[in-house]
C-alpha cells in the first residue's frame, strides 16, 4: 500500500525546538551564501573570518552597538505589532517620519534649555511614528483593510517626503550629499562613560525591559494575546478589536520614529537622504529570529549590526558591499522556511488514512491567508 506525505500542526512545540530552530535555519543561511560566494570566486573561509575579526575587537563592538540601535527600535516596532498579528511593514516611512520632525524641532524649532529640547525632540519622534502608522490603522480598524500593504506603501511616500527635504529646502548649503545640517551639539546624547556607546542604549534597553512586562503581566498585553488567538472570542468578552488595533499599531509605529530620534541625537546629528537603509524591513528579521520576544530583539539587532560594520571590512577582499544585503535576505528566507517547520511537521500516512466521512473536510492543514482574518473565518464556521 502506497504511502502519502501530509502536513500535521505541532500541538505542543518545547522551548529546545524554539531555540535550536531558528540558529540551525540560520546557519543554513549563511552555508547557502558561503556556496554563492564560491561560486563568485570568493573563498567563504576568509570572507567570514575577516567579518568575525572586524567585530571581536573593542571597537567592533562598540561600532556593532551603535549601527544595531536603530534596527533595536525597528525590531520592537515590528515585534509589538504582531503580538496581535498585525504586521507592521511600514518601519522605513514610521522611522523617516520621525526622523523629519526630530531634527526639524531641532533645527528650526524654539530655542530652548538642552534637556527641555531633547524631551520635546524624543516626543516629536514618536509622534512622527504614531502617525505614519495610523494613517494605515483607522482603515484597518474601521473597515479591515489590510495593515500589510496599507504600512508598506506608505513608505514610499514618506521616504519620498524626506527625498523632497534633503535634496530641497533643508539641504545643507554648499554640500554635494543630500543631508540637513548638523544640529547644535548641546542637544547630542552623551556616551556613556568611556565606553564610546551612546546612552540612547539605555532607552532601548529599558523599553525592550517594559514591553516585555507590558506582554507578561498588565491586562492590555492579556488582550493582545486574547485577540492573537481568536479575535471573535475577544468580541464575545467585550473586546474592542478596533481599539486595539489603534492603540497597538499607534504604539508599535512610535517604537519605529525613535530609530529616527536615536539617529539624530546619537549617531550621526542630522538626516540624510534615504536615512532609513530598510532599517524596517530588517527590523522584520531581527523580530522573527527573536520569536517576538522584545529583551531576544536586542541580541539580535546586535549581531545585524555586526553583519553591516563587517560587511563594510571585507570590500577590501574584494567582495561586494552588498553581501551584508544578501546575507540578511538569506537569513530572512531560511527562518521563514525555519517557522513552517517550527509549528508543522511532515508525516507518512497509507493511503486508507487519508480517506474519512464527507464531511470531515481536506486533511491537510491550510497555512495561508492573512493571520487576522483567518482566525476571524476560522471563528465564524466554529
Amino acid at each position: 500500500m502506497r504511502k502519502r506525505f501530509r502536513i500535521v500542526k505541532r500541538t505542543d512545540v518545547s522551548i529546545g525546538r524554539r531555540i535550536f530552530n531558528p540558529i540551525l535555519f540560520v546557519l543554513l543561511a549563511l552555508l547557502f551564501c558561503g556556496i554563492f560566494l564560491a561560486a563568485l570566486g570568493f573563498n567563504p573561509f576568509t570572507v567570514y573570518g575577516k567579518m568575525l575579526k572586524t567585530i571581536c575587537t573593542p571597537n567592533g563592538i562598540t561600532r556593532s552597538i551603535q549601527a544595531g540601535l536603530p534596527l533595536m527600535f525597528t525590531g520592537l516596532a515590528v515585534a509589538f505589532g504582531y503580538r496581535m498579528n498585525l504586521n507592521n511593514i511600514g518601519g522605513d516611512g514610521q522611522y523617516a517620519l520621525g526622523a523629519i520632525l526630530c531634527v526639524g524641532f531641532a533645527l528650526y524649532g524654539p530655542e530652548m534649555p538642552a534637556v527641555p529640547k531633547i524631551i520635546v525632540m524624543f516626543l516629536c519622534a514618536m509622534a512622527g511614528g504614531a502617525i505614519a502608522a495610523l494613517i494605515a490603522a483607522i482603515p484597518k480598524a474601521l473597515w479591515n483593510v489590510s495593515e500589510t500593504i496599507l504600512t508598506m506603501m506608505l513608505n514610499y511616500v514618506f521616504l519620498y517626503v524626506l527625498n523632497y527635504l534633503m535634496y530641497g529646502p533643508w539641504k545643507e548649503l554648499n554640500q554635494m550629499v543630500a543631508q540637513t545640517r548638523v544640529i547644535p551639539e548641546k542637544y547630542w546624547l552623551p556616551d556613556i562613560g568611556n565606553t564610546g556607546v551612546n546612552s540612547i542604549l539605555i532607552i532601548v534597553i529599558l523599553m525592550a525591559v517594559a514591553l516585555y512586562f507590558f506582554h507578561k503581566k498588565t491586562t492590555k498585553g492579556f488582550q493582545m494575546e486574547v485577540i492573537r488567538r481568536s479575535p471573535r472570542a475577544a468580541q464575545y468578552s467585550g473586546m474592542s478589536l478596533a481599539k486595539n488595533i489603534l492603540l497597538v499599531l499607534g504604539v508599535s509605529g512610535a517604537i519605529a520614529g525613535l530609530a529616527g530620534f536615536a539617529q539624530v541625537t546619537s549617531i550621526i546629528h542630522r538626516v540624510q537622504a534615504d536615512l532609513p537603509n530598510n532599517a524596517g524591513y530588517t527590523g522584520i528579521v531581527i523580530a522573527f529570529l527573536a520569536a517576538l520576544n522584545p529583551l531576544v530583539v536586542l541580541i539580535v539587532g546586535f549581531l545585524f549590526g555586526a553583519l553591516q560594520i563587517s560587511a563594510v571590512a571585507v570590500q577590501i577582499t574584494g567582495v561586494p558591499s552588498q553581501v551584508a544585503t544578501m546575507i540578511q535576505g538569506s537569513i530572512m528566507l531560511f527562518v521563514i522556511a525555519g517557522e513552517f517547520f517550527i509549528r508543522y511537521r511532515i508525516v507518512k500516512v497509507k493511503d486508507t488514512q487519508l480517506e474519512g466521512p464527507p464531511d470531515s473536510g481536506p486533511p491537510d492543514q491550510v497555512i495561508a491567508k492573512e493571520p487576522v482574518q483567518a482566525l476571524e473565518k476560522g471563528g465564524e464556521q466554529a
